[in-house]
């Protein structure tokens, strides 16, 4: 292979994986990226005629620096992370939900909305009619246990007497 057409695939190939980097982030691409046009110098230069020494020194200085320099550009440089607790009937408890089919304590019959989408429910108990707000309780497999809500913790009932002052 000529020796200008190796150091320029450094350079070139350097500038690419850096403007990488921006699309796939993580450092990974940007530490080959400055070894490859740091190689693509010393070539251009001439210390590095053996195009097997180059791509040697390529490998290993990638290699050193993405071991020594890669913790510090995670401690200052972090990504962004957010914490959601994963337990869906830990944050359904206690909710207000709209019974849309009516509900009983003895089957799962009865249905309710909750967070948008129809769901099976069964009363603690007695029987709730369609309409009526109740409050989750738990969940048994795929069915919520619920309770009458007091109509005066009514999400509804809070911002129609919100509205009427």
């Amino acid at each position: 292979m000529d020796h200008e057409i190796l150091t320029w695939i450094f350079l070139i190939g350097g500038v690419l994986l850096m403007i990488l980097e921006a699309v796939l982030p993580g450092g990974i691409a940007f530490l080959l990226g400055i070894t490859g046009i740091g190689v693509g110098v010393l070539r251009y230069f001439g210390f590095l005629e053996d195009p097997l020494t180059a791509t040697f020194i390529w490998l290993f200085t990638s290699t050193i620096l993405t071991i020594a320099i890669r913790p510090f550009i995670n401690k200052y440089f972090k990504g962004e992370s957010s914490y959601k607790l994963a337990d869906e009937d830990y944050e359904a408890m206690d909710q207000i939900a709209e019974v849309i089919e009516p509900i009983n304590d003895l089957d799962n019959e009865g249905r309710i909305r909750f967070q948008g989408i129809s769901w099976q429910a069964r009363s603690m108990e007695g029987k709730i009619p369609s309409g009526s707000q109740v409050r989750i309780k738990y969940r048994d497999n795929t069915t919520w246990i619920v309770e009458p809500a007091d109509p005066i913790e009514s999400p509804k009932n809070q911002l129609k007497d919100s509205n009427k002052n």
